[in-house]
């Protein structure tokens, strides 16, 4: 049983309630946008570029035109009902209940659901969400390549990364359980993680896989890269092979609730952390920390 409240269809209900039709379609094909968002002292860490992503994850799904204008609303109601600053958000659209056929009809009324678990307090004074850096292992499982799926569209059907993850699963052992697959391009390039974007440091040189390597370009991903530009670190986004990482002076892997965490090991090859990767983690946490604690200011 769950204590929490989430917001489904415009209402607020208990957990246990929250329930969408079976014949909805994020239900029945994955045919629905979502956004992991982070809340860092009652509001959510760049929300513009979140909704953005959320409504060209739509656009391509062909229902962008359905989706309200009251998104942002949605997750402060849903976070002030469970009387939470700091916390885990998704927000899902999908594009509803309609008849049982793959092909899905023009008129579109979307279920719109925000749920919401609560987290540390971020920023300076925080706690991170995990406990030690990730140990990365590389799975079979390829990136679903952009031509099959648009990869920068963040849909309701992650088969591909809940495969990868499968694997680890399987590859577990009591001395041995890998924290993130390391997910590669049809072609064997370095992608992203089943749940994150890599990155790793060769030389000085900050380097992280290009858009045309089929990855989903993460919001943390692009506020590591603002900050390591205000740094002047020399970045470079590219194709890249495992043995680039697994021979890195240093690595880390970024997502929403992981913020930036580093990497200790990539198939059992010693990795670890390092200058820049501390200190982009701190930059990280001083931005949180003005945006959302120091002051009221938008992300």
């Amino acid at each position: 049983m769950s204590d929490y409240q989430y917001h489904v269809d415009g209402e607020i209900v208990p957990a246990d309630d929250a329930t969408v039709s079976v014949r909805d379609r994020g239900f029945m094909y994955g045919d629905a946008a979502f956004e992991t968002l982070r809340a860092y002292g009652g509001d959510v860490f760049r929300w513009p570029a979140h909704e953005a992503r959320l409504r060209r994850t739509c656009e391509t799904l062909g229902f962008a035109e359905a989706v309200p204008e009251d998104l942002r609303e949605r997750v402060r109601e849903t976070l002030a009902a469970n009387d939470l600053d700091d916390a885990y958000v998704r927000l899902s659209v999908t594009r509803g209940v309609q008849p049982g056929k793959l092909t899905p009809d023009p008129d579109v009324d979307p279920t719109i659901v925000v749920v919401v678990t609560e987290l540390p307090r971020g920023g300076v004074s925080g706690t991170k969400p995990w406990d030690d850096p990730a140990v990365v292992q590389t799975v079979r499982t390829r990136r679903t390549p952009s031509e099959a799926v648009p990869a920068d569209a963040k849909t309701h059907n992650y088969l591909n990364g809940i495969h990868a993850r499968l694997e680890l699963r399987r590859a577990a052992t009591d001395e041995f359980a890998a924290d993130e697959a390391l997910i590669r391009t049809t072609d064997g390039a370095i992608a992203e993680g089943a749940t994150s974007n890599v990155f790793f440091v060769d030389g000085g040189v900050l380097k992280t896989p290009s858009d045309d390597c089929d990855i989903l370009p993460g919001v943390t991903r692009d506020t590591v890269i603002d900050l390591a530009q205000g740094e002047d670190f020399e970045i470079e986004a590219g194709r890249y092979e495992v043995e680039d990482l697994r021979e890195a002076d240093e690595a880390f892997l970024t997502n929403t609730t992981w913020e930036v965490r580093p990497i200790d090991s990539v198939d059992g090859i010693d990795v670890g952390s390092g200058p820049m990767t501390q200190l982009l983690g701190r930059l990280f946490d001083e931005r949180v920390e003005r945006r959302h604690y120091e002051s009221s200011d938008d992300a």
